[in-house]
Parts: structure tokens; C-alpha cells; sequence
């Protein structure tokens, strides 16, 4: 009996039933007390450009929650494993298990196998409806929570160098040569690195090389004059190869997607240290929802009429809770280079593992 991880289905899927129903409610109340407060704070911005009401707010948070539930899941999982086995000690359940001839990682095998469940749903969802909410609600609150471009291919606030130069873009559409920016702002600058010359325009299409501002407003630094021009050429060296390379948001691109574009940036001699630590991150991040019965089991066992229930309750969430400030600080030094992308995504899940395991091993096994 001590060999099998799951000696009696019916413990199993009690135990199950208990977890996931805790995950789910700790979940629920999270987001809901948390989009409340975020709303609170952009309700004013969204409410501010003309025309936008009540269903500009709803499709705000329709963009939001989906990011708070992939953020906030692992630590759901943390707050519902502390709750069901802190509950099944006050109650003696956890008592009535050992007598029975269970061992701790007995207890917790359903605990563990809800978790890996979880942890797969999280990665499907994370890829996708998070990484398209991501590329929607950056499109969206480029520019200023407006009519996003129909074309909008998601990419927001590209900055982009010609040598000394520098163009700037709200918003990108189409692709490839039939590329057209959107919000342009162009800066010419001296050897000095000085502004010497403005060039703002609603678009600019490729026309191979440069790009043509049409109807572009002028600003001559040195003359401080402002004029209108027909159209201005500026940028050669910009190409759309080199725009799409330019900006590679992690979060809003799948894993097979961030894969590629990796690739594409390490071709062109681009460092990709902070864009490979969040591809295994991507891998890493869902599954550390496996490490939270592990690191909360110390509020399964001990007497609860010993008094130490709240320590221990307290210990299981300050070991989760350093879990996470790890991970966090981990991927903090990959990203400039001070780990390597795979220490950086994986050391603080094992580490924590290895925390997890000593723990249960010396206090119950």
C-alpha cells in the first residue's frame, strides 16, 4: 500500500473535489477584487476618448481578465492548498489518513495530480486566449483606447533607429512590403545626437527604400518654424524585415510563435537571452501550480490542537510566496544576461521542489 500513490479512488476524487473547488473559488474572488481596483484605475482613460461607454469598459475587461487569471492561478492554487489541508488537519481527516496506514505523499498524491491538471489547462489557456488579449489590449491602448486599425496587426509603439536618426510609430498594419505605419513621428538628428528636425504624419507607407510620410507637419529645431509638406521620404534604412524584428513582445506570442521569432533575431546577430528565458518560462510559469501542495503540505500535518496550525499555515505560504519572489528575481537576471535563459526559467522550480520534498521528508516520512 505504500507503493501506490492512489490506494483508494474514492479518497482520491474527495480530495480532488475539495481542491479543485478551493482553487476555482480563491481564483474567482482574486480577479474579482482585483479587476474591480484595476477598472477604478483606467476606467477614467477608457472613458476619455469620445464615444467609448459601458461597452468599451465590458471589452476592457474582457482584454484584462484573462491576464489576471494567467497571473494569478499558481498563487490561487498556493492560498486553495493551505485552505483544503489546513481544514482536513482541524477536522482530523489528515488523522484518520495516517491511522489508515497512508503515508504524506499519499495524502497529497491527488492534491499533486489536480495540480498537474490544472497546470496543463493553464498552459492551453496562456496560449490561447492570454497571448491574443495581450496583443489586442497593447494595440488597444496605443492608441489611447480609439478605433483600432482594422489591419492592426497587434504590434503598438515601434521605435525604430536609422543610424542616428530615429521613427517612431503608434501602430502597425499589413505586412511585408505592404507594410503602413500608423501615428509616424520622424527625428532627424546631428552627429551630436541633436534634434535638428521634426516630421509628424497620421501614416507611412514602405515605398522601397524609405518610407513616405503623407501630408507630414515639419518642425525646424534651429528656425523653430512649423510647415506643412506634400510628403517626405525619411528612413532608408528602416525596412519592414527590420520592423519586424524590431519589437518582439514575449507575452503576447505563442510558444511556437516566440520560437520563431527567436530564431529570426538570432540569424540576424540580435541578442535573445531575455526573449529565450521567457519561452521556457512559458513552460515553467504553469507549472509551478505542481510545486504549491508541496510547498503547503506543512498545514496538513501537526496536531491542530497543539496551537501550531497558524504557523504552519503561515510557513506553507511564506514557502509559496518565496517561490514566486524567486522565479521573479531569477528571470530579473536573465534578462540581462546575468543567467542563462534555462537557469534562469528553471532554477527556483527545482530549487523549490527540492525545498518542498527535505521539508515533507523530515517532518512526516
Amino acid at each position: 500500500m505504500q507503493l501506490e500513490f492512489f490506494p483508494s479512488r474514492s479518497l482520491t476524487l474527495y480530495l480532488a473535489r475539495l481542491f479543485i473547488t478551493r482553487i476555482v473559488a480563491v481564483l474567482l474572488m482574486l480577479v474579482l477584487v482585483l479587476q474591480v481596483l484595476d477598472l477604478l484605475g483606467e476606467s477614467g482613460d477608457v472613458l476619455a476618448h469620445a464615444g467609448n461607454g459601458e461597452a468599451q469598459l465590458f471589452y476592457y475587461v474582457t482584454l484584462r481578465v484573462p491576464q489576471l487569471i494567467a497571473r494569478f492561478l499558481p498563487y490561487s492554487v498556493l492560498l486553495a492548498t493551505i485552505i483544503t489541508l489546513a481544514t482536513l488537519n482541524q477536522n482530523s481527516e489528515v488523522i484518520s489518513m495516517k491511522a489508515a496506514g497512508l503515508s504524506a505523499h499519499q495524502i497529497l498524491a491527488p492534491l499533486m495530480l489536480t495540480a498537474i491538471v490544472v497546470a496543463l489547462l493553464s498552459f492551453a489557456f496562456n496560449e490561447r486566449v492570454v497571448t491574443r488579449a495581450t496583443a489586442a489590449l497593447d494595440a488597444w491602448q496605443s492608441v489611447d483606447y480609439g478605433p483600432i486599425p482594422r489591419n492592426s496587426t497587434g504590434r503598438s509603439n515601434l521605435y525604430l533607429s536609422d543610424g542616428r536618426d530615429l521613427l517612431l510609430a503608434q501602430t502597425l498594419e499589413g505586412r511585408g512590403n505592404a507594410m503602413v505605419l500608423k501615428g509616424v513621428t520622424f527625428y532627424r538628428r546631428d552627429q551630436n545626437g541633436m534634434i535638428t528636425e521634426q516630421l509628424r504624419a497620421r501614416q507611412a507607407e514602405y515605398v522601397n527604400p524609405g518610407w513616405k510620410m503623407e501630408k507630414p507637419v515639419r518642425f525646424d529645431v534651429a528656425g523653430t518654424r512649423t510647415a506643412q509638406l506634400p510628403s517626405a521620404t525619411v528612413a532608408q534604412g528602416v525596412t519592414p524585415a527590420k520592423i519586424t524584428l524590431a519589437k518582439v513582445d514575449a507575452d503576447s506570442q505563442g510558444i511556437f510563435e516566440l520560437a520563431h521569432s527567436i530564431r529570426a533575431l538570432r540569424d540576424a546577430g540580435r541578442r535573445t537571452s531575455e526573449l529565450e528565458a521567457a519561452w521556457w518560462h512559458k513552460i515553467s510559469g504553469p507549472l509551478s501550480s505542481t510545486l504549491m501542495p508541496l510547498l503547503g503540505a506543512v498545514a496538513a500535518f501537526g496536531l491542530a490542537r497543539s496551537g501550531q496550525l497558524l504557523i504552519r499555515a503561515v510557513i506553507g505560504m511564506a514557502l509559496g510566496f518565496a517561490y514566486f519572489v524567486a522565479d521573479n528575481a531569477a528571470l530579473a537576471m536573465g534578462n540581462f544576461g546575468g543567467y542563462p535563459p534555462l537557469i534562469a526559467a528553471w532554477a527556483p522550480f527545482f530549487l523549490f521542489a527540492l525545498i518542498g520534498e527535505t521539508v515533507l521528508i523530515r517532518t512526516e516520512e
